[in-house]
């Protein structure tokens, strides 16, 4: 694979591959996009926004972060590392992580296995939080629902954990041989949390709803990965603050009275290909 990001520009009509000079990105239309001091690119354009502030907000980035320090959040990035780390990899795959938050989970397969690894999320903090820790790693501000800013066929692993996804856009990205990854909360993940705060715990299986909206690929391998975790009033709310039920006043002050609590962690882990005829 090849060792240029496959990065495409973004101006509508274009989608020309952009390449590196000094502190811009430029396509052979001389449509440019600077580099951050943090070393994130953006490369939305203004339809591709819904407000100023779109994504993330820098308090759930650091509430995840937060989480992860206390080692919340680290078996399910360690399984994902697992399983596209178990796949028939070339000698330095692109790696795209789809809504990459903090950078961890892209940062954890780039410690264990030469990557090209590139994050794509819609939020600025983010972006700037996972480029400022992993600046080995490409990170770019982009809207994954619109058209991806990546060439045809260029990307060996397509990773989402709990992100958004287009279906349309992974394919086309996707190499013949790749893959993709994705984690999506299990029924019974925060049961527990969500029960007290949004007084109860309603199971949902996302899973058939997610493979049928993306009938070009073939399931090869899904798998649960579960936990208990007992965490304490601080991590409760970085739980909160970390998701968006969790910015409502009202949800957290019901928090308020919780020392401690037993937590169920859970994500069903998908692994999908694209059948040979497809990718023809």
């Amino acid at each position: 694979m090849a060792s240029v990001p496959p990065l495409a520009c973004t101006v509508r009509d274009c989608a020309l591959p952009i390449e590196r000079r000094e502190r811009v990105y430029v396509c052979a239309r001389g449509h440019s996009y600077d580099i951050a001091r943090s070393g994130y690119v953006n490369l939305l354009q203004p339809q591709d926004r819904r407000s100023l502030n779109a994504g993330d907000s820098k308090d759930a980035v650091e509430a995840r972060a937060a989480l992860l320090e206390v080692g919340v959040g680290g078996t399910l990035i360690d399984a994902v590392a697992d399983k596209i780390l178990a796949l028939d990899l070339p000698e330095r795959p692109v790696i795209v992580d789809l809504g990459s938050g903090t950078g961890d989970a892209l940062a954890a397969i780039g410690h264990r296995h030469e990557v090209l690894g590139i994050g794509i999320d819609l939020s600025v903090p983010a972006a700037e939080y996972a480029a400022r820790r992993f600046p080995d790693h490409l990170w770019i501000v982009a809207n994954a629902d619109r058209r991806l800013p990546l060439v045809d066929r260029a990307v060996d692993v397509v990773l989402s954990v709990n992100g958004r996804r287009n279906p349309d856009e992974v394919a086309r990205v996707l190499a013949t041989h790749g893959a993709l990854v994705m984690a999506l909360p299990a029924p019974d993940d925060l049961i527990e949390l969500r029960t007290h705060v949004q007084g109860a715990g309603v199971e949902r299986d996302r899973g058939d709803t997610m493979i049928a909206a993306h009938p070009a690929f073939t399931v090869v391998e899904r798998a649960t990965i579960r936990e208990t975790l007992t965490l304490d009033r601080g991590a409760l709310r970085h739980l909160l603050r970390g998701t968006y039920r969790g910015v409502r006043l009202r949800e957290a002050e019901r928090m308020a009275d919780i020392e401690r609590m037993s937590v169920t962690l859970a994500s069903d882990i998908f692994v999908m290909t694209k059948p040979h005829k497809e990718s023809q």
